[in-house]
């Protein structure tokens, strides 16, 4: 599918639709345009691409590809940006990315994503309402469209906050084997966002500092402001990661400490009946000749010698504060 905005600076009238504009566009140097592809690999997508846009088929490539890596490029007159956006379900804390690529130059802004993206749906029609958004410059409109990007991926990290706050009471009170899966989970889903965001830092740190055709030097603070919040998103990244590392070692603290209570108790009791069973175990054996047994006290001697030995054991304990 391609969907096409065509934006004439003199008439300040924008026009809709799918390939026709382009041919307008060519017509008219001053026409600025928007050319946002949103379908699978085709050869005709990378023939408007490649002829009526001058992309290098390379580039091209790469953008039509399903997994790459994030990267940062530039050419004569255009640059080259492949960002990983969320697809429009990635709502919860899920890894899942699309590919975002991006090209601008001064008169051409061309995004490419093989899934539905919400963050170029929301910078579309907000350009629709307001057609003279693209009177500030089409590496504008393309560095808003980075800025969203890594807004959806704050706003997840985000509200994984309460979340790590309710494990981490739960690991104390009710600590069970799911919460060390979440936590597990957590950790290895945001390995992947830091990855990602590191990737995305780098890309942006590097637009910064180079001279690129098509971005304007006065525009440089919304390089800056996405480069920030890309850096923001590291730094959170790597705070909840060390979070979870921590909370996972922590439950295998508490479990540990649980498990040592428990063996403690069950070895009070073993070295209370250890002689215990010793006295009942001499005492029960079947020889005829055992004088204390013809004696009339000795069951209650033998059981009140068994009592003073578990009162002199449990004094003793809780004297060094086993119990």
């Amino acid at each position: 599918m391609i969907y096409v905005l065509l934006y004439h600076p003199n008439q300040q009238v924008l026009q809709k639709g799918g390939e026709e504009p382009i041919q307008l566009w060519q017509d008219d140097p001053q026409a600025l345009i928007w050319v946002d592809f949103s379908e699978h690999e085709s050869n005709h997508e990378k023939e408007l691409m490649t002829n009526q846009f001058g992309l290098h088929p390379l580039a091209v490539q790469d953008a039509q590809r399903t997994r790459h890596p994030p990267k940062f490029e530039t050419f004569e007159d255009h640059t080259f940006l492949l960002l990983k956006g969320l697809p429009a379900e990635s709502k919860d804390f899920q890894f899942s990315t699309i590919q975002l690529a991006i090209f601008v130059s001064e008169r051409f802004l061309i995004t490419r994503h093989s899934e539905d993206s919400p963050s170029v749906t929301q910078i579309r029609n907000e350009v629709v309402n307001e057609p003279q958004f693209f009177a500030t410059g089409l590496d504008v409109i393309a560095m808003r469209l980075g800025r969203l990007v890594v807004n959806r991926y704050l706003g997840i990290l985000l509200k994984l906050e309460p979340r790590l706050e309710e494990l981490e009471s739960e690991i104390v009170n009710k600590p069970s084997d799911d919460i060390l899966a979440e936590f597990i989970n957590l950790k290895t889903e945001l390995k992947k966002f830091r990855r990602v965001f590191i990737y995305h830092q780098q890309i942006f740190a590097d637009l910064k500092n180079t001279a690129c055709p098509a971005i304007r030097k006065e525009h440089i603070h919304e390089i800056i402001d996405v480069y920030e919040q890309q850096e923001r998103a590291v730094s959170l990244a790597a705070l909840y990661h060390e979070l979870a590392s921590d909370f996972i070692d922590g439950y295998i603290s508490v479990a540990s400490h649980r498990l040592n209570n428990i063996m403690k108790i069950l070895t009070i009791v073993t070295t209370i009946f250890v002689p215990l069973g010793f006295l009942a175990g001499i005492y029960g054996m079947n020889f005829e000749n055992m004088p204390e047994l013809h004696s009339k006290s000795g069951y209650f001697i033998l059981l009140g010698v068994m009592g003073g030995i578990i009162v002199a054991l449990l004094t003793m304990f809780r004297k060094f504060r086993w119990i």
